[in-house]
């Protein structure tokens, strides 16, 4: 991969990290430290109609699946700029084989060439 290029997936990779960052604080921020009355716009002690529970309690699970998806995101793009450090960016590191642009483009983070990340399911 020549310098312009690994130039030009660094930088996407690390705006691409700074937005999963940014997503994932106002996530934690609106969700994870907030009461659930406060959550609904209610600040007073008043108990929630059951129904409220039970949307809150799916809102939360919902976004819990989103932080640790958005994490194990940001911990691919972390490794991606480390391969990218130590000269193996772009590298599938299953079978060694060139990753294609197109894939990169795509993914920019991925590890694996398209025919080793089918093979895993």
């Amino acid at each position: 991969m020549n310098k312009a290029d690994q130039r030009l997936y660094k930088e996407r990779l690390l705006a691409l990290r700074a937005e999963l960052r940014n997503d994932v604080r106002q996530m934690a921020d609106s969700v994870l430290q907030k009461t659930p009355a406060e959550a609904n716009g209610n600040s007073s002690v008043m108990p929630m109609h059951m129904a409220e529970i039970g949307s809150d309690n799916f809102e939360r699970e919902f976004t819990l699946s989103l932080l640790s998806t958005k994490d194990r995101t940001l911990d691919q793009i972390e490794r991606a700029l480390e391969r990218m450090e130590d000269g193996f960016y772009g590298v599938c590191d299953q079978c060694g084989t060139r990753i294609p642009k197109t894939r990169l483009k795509a993914i920019p983070y991925t590890s694996r060439c398209v025919r080793c990340a089918s093979s895993q399911g």
